[in-house]
């Protein structure tokens, strides 16, 4: 899957390498950021592992684990009953607030419109 031009000589490999490593690793680290949040944090990781998966066997590997695991949960979520959906929806609810609490975005959106509650400041950031 590599370019002919990435085989020419051993310094374009390993800047290639890098490079693949560096935008793969990028964009699947930003993937996993995403993953409770709404949109498409999935889709980012297994796009970062796509990335990687050009160059990286390991990452191909990871790709196709990942996808298979992915399919197996939404398989089984779409199982259950409502108040198991409602359950798994209502904790990644808790997981995206306690992130943008600790991450105090709270405190800043509040200093936005006059609000300067202590609680509503990250622990991190105090």
């Amino acid at each position: 899957m590599r370019p002919e031009w990435a085989n020419r000589n051993a310094t374009t490999r390993l800047v290639w390498r890098v490079g693949v490593g560096v935008v793969g690793g990028a964009v699947l680290a930003a993937g996993i950021v995403l993953i409770p949040y709404p949109g498409p944090g999935w889709l980012v990781v297994f796009a970062g592992l796509a990335i990687l998966a050009v160059e990286f066997t390991w990452a191909h590997k990871a790709l196709t684990y990942a996808r298979g695991k992915y399919d197996a949960w939404t398989d089984w979520l779409k199982r259950q009953s409502l108040f198991v959906r409602l359950l798994v929806l209502a904790l990644t609810a808790l997981i995206v607030v306690a992130t943008i609490w600790l991450l105090n975005g709270f405190a800043l959106v509040g200093g936005w419109v006059g609000i300067d509650w202590p609680w509503l400041g990250s622990p991190i950031f105090s």
